[in-house]
């Protein structure tokens, strides 16, 4: 059996780069910061979104973006050990609440 080689191409199995994407950003000491998801195995993922429309779809009207192409996505999370971006995905889970202390049952007798 032979091996098909891809020469340089870090990710064969990507037929071409997703292109300039909407990366949403949260505020952070320095400026903005792209804002990093789980996909649902928990790996960390950088998103993108091929329009606006599907980012607030997605995250909400409220939700701050930056345009970025996918290689400077990739370039900027690349130091913080993140090999995937995921472009236009469909569901996110809300950001959890905090949870109130249980209150202790009262023992009748």
């Amino acid at each position: 059996m032979t091996e098909t080689l891809y020469g340089d191409d870090p990710e064969p199995s990507d037929p071409f780069p997703a292109g300039p994407l909407y990366v949403p950003v949260r505020p952070g000491p320095s400026g903005c910061a792209a804002r990093l998801f789980r996909t649902p195995l928990g790996d960390r993922t950088a998103v993108g979104f091929t329009s606006v429309r599907r980012l607030t779809a997605t995250l909400g009207p409220g939700q701050a973006w930056i345009r970025l192409a996918e290689p400077a996505l990739r370039a900027l999370t690349a130091p913080l050990g993140i090999t995937t971006v995921t472009v236009d995905p469909q569901l996110t889970a809300p950001a959890p609440t905090p949870v109130p202390p249980a209150i202790p049952a009262l023992r009748t007798a």
